[in-house]
């Protein structure tokens, strides 16, 4: 047997992605801590329990790898995973990694170099996610409840993408085997977007009214923590917006469009999409 290994395969990129592979009839095997009971193909994986590593990888000859997701230091988990891939004979391994690298967090760099160097080993460098916008996100809860994005990063713009876009993508690496690839691909979606900027095109998309409270990197770590986050992750995320506010974060590619033969999304047709969220 052959086909797509997703881990993170209940999240939102990877339920995204097994929809496109599957409707271009590519055998998938959605992988996670909690396996969707209805789904027959899914299996348990979880990246604390390497006894579920050979299960999830039998029989499979591609992988969508989702790193251990609130962690500054995933490689203890990743490296023995990657080297029981090899061993099964992975021919295509896609690692969705960022292209926001977290302050302290050297490993992440590790990790890509290590994937890289897999047989058909690539790394999509996603940029921010615009389902950050949508609950359970604390972005969007609280938007939700006070109609306000807190924020360190000034008028700092990011290449905001849709995980749609970014499932797309994975999509079209993993689909065909025969097609050729790159190591590396910068994910984006088509412009560059500050938090105020996605405050007003809410506002002026579905007339709840959004406005922007500027907070100190300090503050936005305290209101991770008080979200659950890891101390350390939430410390390192807060850390990221001074990066946004430096214009460090401010870039586009064309990576999309090369993969699937079209545009990704704005983020103004991703509002649109998702009205009920802000109109409800």
């Amino acid at each position: 047997m052959s086909g797509v290994l997703v881990t993170g395969g209940t999240g939102k990129t990877g339920k995204a992605l097994v929809q496109e592979l599957r409707d271009a009839g590519v055998p998938t095997r959605p992988a996670g801590r909690t396996p969707a009971a209805a789904d027959p193909d899914a299996i348990r994986f979880d990246w604390s329990d390497p006894a579920t590593y050979g299960p999830a990888l039998d029989g499979m000859d591609r992988v969508f790898l989702l790193p251990p997701v609130e962690s500054v230091d995933p490689m203890p988990l990743v490296e023995p995973f990657l080297r029981q891939a090899q061993r099964a004979g992975v021919q295509r391994l896609v690692m969705l990694g960022s292209a926001i690298v977290l302050p302290n967090a050297p490993s992440a760099v590790e990790m890509a170099a290590q994937v890289q160097a897999q047989p058909g080993g690539v790394v999509l460098r996603a940029s921010g996610f615009m389902q950050n916008f949508l609950r359970p996100h604390p972005l969007a809860e609280r938007i939700h409840r006070h109609g306000e994005i807190r924020s360190a990063a000034g008028d700092g713009r990011v290449g905001w993408v849709d995980v749609r876009d970014v499932a797309a993508g994975a999509a079209a690496l993993l689909a065909d085997l025969g097609v050729d690839a790159r190591s590396d691909y910068l994910i984006t979606g088509p412009h560059g977007m500050s938090y105020p900027q996605a405050a007003q095109i809410i506002t002026a998309r579905t007339g709840r009214q959004v406005r922007v409270e500027r907070v100190t990197e300090e503050e936005q770590a305290a209101a991770y923590r008080g979200a659950g986050m890891p101390t350390g992750f939430a410390t390192a995320l807060a850390a990221v917006e001074r990066g946004i506010e430096e214009g460090r974060e401010d870039h586009v590619s064309t990576a999309v469009l090369e993969l699937t033969g079209r545009p990704p999304r704005a983020f103004a047709e991703f509002v649109a999409d998702h009205m009920y969220e802000w109109t409800r």
